[in-house]
């Protein structure tokens, strides 16, 4: 199972985190968000990295704008992107994520408009904002997952997660479960990651 580590903000901070080597590094391109990546480019990294861009509906001339600019292998629709658009970037040939918000039930029919279109889906959890709320949803829900569609796991993953991880892992449900995405419960400050813990969190996934 794979590790992205989202929400990048600050240069040294990129640099201490891509020496761990997850698999891949989100950074977000949403004016609203608290972790907003206003950087003029991001930092050096291994090429082994993929390079994620967050967005919340924005333009595709703007995703395309951050795609060129930085260089970016994914993109990451967190909003009410429709298939046609999520079309529309398969022309920048670079992997797509479609972004789906669960709590305790899904109707998981949202998903087939996108099937053959986006790359993985990603699920995360329902709240006030679009990502970032601070706790996992009730991952019961992906027993009844359709797809053979490789899946983001995400949604206030933190070390206390652990357990519950390796349990996940060993279930039905995390048969199509392809990465764990981190991001608010590894944060000295919004943006900021706490690197030791980071470190300890990726070594337990991997006992």
């Amino acid at each position: 199972m794979k590790l992205k580590v989202c929400g990048m903000k600050y240069q040294d901070n990129i640099e201490q985190v891509a020496a761990l080597q997850p698999d891949y590094l989100g950074f977000i391109f949403y004016n609203q968000s608290a972790r907003n990546f206003d950087l003029e480019y991001i930092p050096k990294i291994s090429k082994s990295i993929k390079k994620v861009g967050v967005f919340v509906d924005a333009s595709l001339d703007l995703i395309q704008a951050k795609i060129e600019k930085h260089h970016l292998n994914s993109v990451q629709l967190h909003g009410e992107e429709s298939p046609e658009f999520c079309d529309a970037l398969k022309n920048e040939k670079i992997e797509i994520i479609k972004v789906f918000s669960i709590k305790d039930e899904f109707n998981f029919e949202l998903l087939k408009p996108y099937e053959n279109i986006v790359d993985y889906f990603l699920f995360d959890t329902k709240g006030k904002l679009p990502g970032g709320n601070g706790y996992t949803f009730n991952w019961d829900v992906l027993k009844d997952y359709p797809s053979t569609k490789p899946f983001f796991l995400s949604g206030g993953i933190g070390f206390d997660e652990v357990e519950k991880i390796k349990a996940f892992k060993s279930s039905k449900a995390s048969k199509y479960c392809y990465a764990m995405d981190v991001n608010s419960k590894f944060e000295i400050e919004p943006g900021l990651k706490n690197i030791e813990l980071l470190t300890e969190f990726k070594n337990k996934l991997i006992e």
